[in-house]
């Protein structure tokens, strides 16, 4: 069933982001800044009886097969104990995960998420034969019980994307032989993540503090931004060399994903592995290219921004080294409870009913808020637990990307709330494509109230640039990504052989097109051009260009709520409340936004342009 597979992948996707330990050691942690995952299950032996309850409905929903279409009772039966046990395997996969998370070195924990991740598998396996069987049922008789039984109409957005699956959906035993390889199709994403995670040996640094430092992605991370840039420079050239003695490697696996990924796509009768992702949600294929042509057309802003950036550090030439400063320093700390203060302060923008809303779940054990030993790194929203509500991690470290992640991720834990009060389990989780909207506007509501609110030039500079390297991070940088992957699978489905120097030679191009290297803007060091080889989005299937589509998608209706108050308010809580209950696209564009259309894209370019036309000013009269 759809339900499941989109459940599955939102729950991969969550393990997939930062699954490395958090570096830095924390006191105990305050119980109040922690989650409370006894909301979920009891115990762990409870949990375990849950896991086992789901098993055991295997069996009752495999019963059902070849009864489909004996009647509208029968139909609604099925599907009514698919998704009560697809409701209680996402419970079961939540707890699980969240609990792995608090402490990646804990075996019990992971071995717990392993089972969760079987229990998916088994789950999919016992339902791979139901969309074939609604298929043979057929739209007429389908639709004919649907009208006969109103209990249906719950499902019935479901039953008509089936309906429209019905030119890639194979027969029983073919769907049931893809089910039981599920696991193995993610083999080159789990290889990459051992070999990027577990197996490089990474350089030791001495830097010209005297200090010295290993130069993993977490020192990496950390010393690019130095303010120091030989430091910066030492930090990418010791990180990039290491990833370059595995460029072969690395290119191999890649290329396995890869040509798994186009054969897939051919098994279920898709042109393109393009056209088979943009299909799942039913999008169309103008918004990827339109996406990709309109952030071409505005590189020139981008590269105004380089210029800009390349005047305020002060530097005579911009490599690629010197993109991760900050424009200005900001010595100021925003601790967890100050962060939540301001963050609620700021939601102001959307109203009363929706700050008493955030506050009411903000007081709540929702979250779990310091770094501490062994602790995943990142942030996230688990929304995997439809009965209870959702949980957030975070890695709070008191400054103002923290205060910032913090709404980001309270956007999504919006969104599911508002979600899962509208709609029931089945068409309560919205699509991917839809999910960093809600986030990204609430990251722009704080956004703006940080530079009203700034007490001098220099944080107003801090905030406005920290807001000009979103967009380069996210408008430019994703959708660069976005047009490296389309190339890279249409040089397979052309048939040509991919090496690691190759891809190298590829993600180069794109490189330095976007950063004007031919023009002098950016300069970009052969060396660095292996920076493909960090980006583990690239095993998630035409997924990065969804956070540029959002950023756009996000910044217009924040920019209408700006205009238009309350019935904008309104609008992009309509929004939310949708859920998973239509095609993304569609329902975006009730909301009025057209992402097929240049006109989003433009504004986005306008407005970092109007934000450096802000910051010139402010230096012009510094």
């Amino acid at each position: 069933m759809i339900r499941i597979t989109r459940i599955a992948l939102y729950a991969s996707l969550i393990l997939s982001f930062g699954p490395t330990a958090a570096q830095e050691p924390a006191a105990a942690p305050d119980p109040a800044h922690t989650w409370d995952l006894t909301e979920i299950y009891a115990s762990e032996p409870d949990w375990d009886a849950a896991r086992k309850d789901v098993l055991a409905e295997l069996e009752n929903i495999i019963s059902t097969k070849g009864k489909l279409g004996d009647s509208a009772d029968s139909l609604y039966q099925a599907l009514d104990q698919i998704s009560d046990t697809s409701r209680k395997a996402s419970r079961v996969y939540s707890y699980a995960s969240l609990k792995a998370d608090e402490d990646l070195r804990e075996t019990a924990d992971q071995e717990r998420r392993q089972l969760a991740q079987s229990m998916f598998a088994q789950l999919g396996e016992a339902t791979s034969w139901v969309q074939p069987e609604i298929l043979r049922v057929g739209e007429e008789t389908i639709e004919s019980y649907m009208r006969e039984d109103p209990r249906l109409q719950r499902f019935a957005y479901q039953l008509g994307d089936i309906l429209r699956n019905a030119p890639h959906t194979l027969g029983d035993e073919a769907e049931a032989t893809l089910a039981y390889f599920s696991q193995s199709f993610s083999a080159p994403s789990s290889i990459y993540s051992m070999v990027a995670n577990s197996d490089i040996p990474w350089p030791e640094v001495e830097f010209s503090t005297g200090q010295t430092a290993r130069i993993d992605a977490q020192g990496y991370s950390r010393y690019r931004a130095s303010p120091i840039r030989e430091d910066r420079k030492q930090a990418f050239d010791a990180f990039w060399g290491k990833w370059q003695e595995y460029r072969n490697t690395t290119g191999t696996v890649i290329n396995a994903h890869l040509q798994t990924q186009v054969a897939l796509a051919k098994a279920r009768h898709f042109d393109s592995v393009l056209e088979r992702e943009l299909f799942q949600d039913n999008l169309p294929p103008e918004i990827y290219r339109t996406l990709v042509a309109e952030v071409n057309k505005g590189l020139p802003t981008l590269h105004r921004y380089f210029g800009l950036r390349q005047r305020m550090l002060g530097l005579d030439d911009l490599h690629y080294y010197d993109l991760y400063p900050p424009l200005v320093s900001l010595d100021k700390e925003f601790d967890f409870d100050t962060s939540k203060a301001i963050t609620l302060e700021a939601m102001s923008t959307l109203g009363n009913e929706w700050v008493e809303r955030q506050t009411a779940a903000m007081s709540q054990r929702w979250m779990h808020v310091h770094p501490q030993r062994g602790k995943r790194s990142g942030a996230y929203m688990n929304p995997g637990a439809y009965d209870v509500h959702p949980f957030v991690l975070l890695n709070h470290n008191d400054d103002y990307v923290s205060l910032s992640t913090m709404a980001h991720e309270w956007g999504h834990a919006m969104h599911t709330l508002y979600a899962a009060e509208a709609q029931p389990f089945d068409t309560a989780n919205y699509a991917i494509f839809l999910a960093e909207i809600p986030s990204t506007s609430l990251e722009l509501v704080l956004q703006d109230y940080m530079v009203k609110n700034a007490e001098s030039d220099e944080e107003r500079l801090f905030y406005l640039g920290s807001a000009l390297e979103s967009l380069r991070t996210t408008f430019f940088r994703q959708t660069m990504f976005a047009e490296f992957e389309l190339a890279l699978y249409e040089a397979v489905e052309r048939g040509e052989a991919l090496s690691g120097e190759g891809i190298s030679e590829m993600y180069g191009e794109l490189l330095r097109r976007y950063h004007g290297h031919d023009a002098g803007v950016v300069q970009i060091a052969d060396l660095y051009i292996n920076e493909w080889m960090f980006v583990p989005h690239f095993y998630y299937n035409m997924y990065v260009f969804q956070y540029a589509t959002s950023q756009t998608a996000g910044t217009a209706l924040y920019e209408n709520i700006v205009e238009e108050g309350q019935p904008a308010i309104d609008n992009f809580k309509t929004l939310l409340r949708a859920g998973g209950s239509d095609y993304p696209n569609q329902i975006l564009l009730r909301a009025g936004v057209d992402l097929a259309s240049p006109e989003p894209y433009r504004a986005v370019i306008r407005k970092m342009n109007a934000i450096m036309d802000e910051m010139e000013s402010i230096l012009a009269e510094s």
